[in-house]
């Protein structure tokens, strides 16, 4: 009797846990497998799935190449060095003071005033072109 109910009870489990796996494919959850090194009662958790893929289509080709030339500007980098919309800043080489002179040299190119917020959220050269993006359109509406 008691392996039969061992078994309801695993099969049981078995459906929920297929159930929660479903769920988590529609709710963006990733699911986590526990082993139970030997124990009797195992638990198990659902994680939050990070993004992998992320479109930007925001800035215009025009935009994104002054944001580039103006960043190999600041960093004082080759013209022929690879930089694009995924290069981020702390990777080309770019600190918190550089950072800062890329900002103000996009807001003198591009005669716009960048707020503080919006500046500190900037980490890629693709954050920056849709910043000014947002800014054209906003100052055209």
């Amino acid at each position: 009797m008691a392996a039969t109910t061992g078994a309801a009870s695993s099969i049981s489990l078995r459906s929920r846990l297929h159930q929660n796996l479903a769920s988590s494919r529609v709710n963006g959850l990733k699911p986590v497998l526990l082993s139970g090194n030997g124990r009797s009662s195992l638990s198990f958790g659902l994680q939050k799935r990070s993004a992998r893929l992320q479109i930007y289509c925001a800035a215009k080709p025009e935009t994104m190449d002054k944001v580039c030339q103006i960043v190999r500007k600041q960093l004082a980098l080759p013209d022929d060095s690879a930089v694009s919309g995924e290069s981020k800043f702390s990777a080309l080489g770019a600190d918190s003071l550089d950072t800062v002179e890329i900002v103000m040299g996009l807001e003198e190119e591009f005669g716009f005033s960048v707020e503080e917020e919006s500046a500190q959220s900037i980490a890629t050269v693709q954050d920056a072109a849709d910043l000014i993006e947002k800014l054209i359109e906003k100052n055209n509406a």
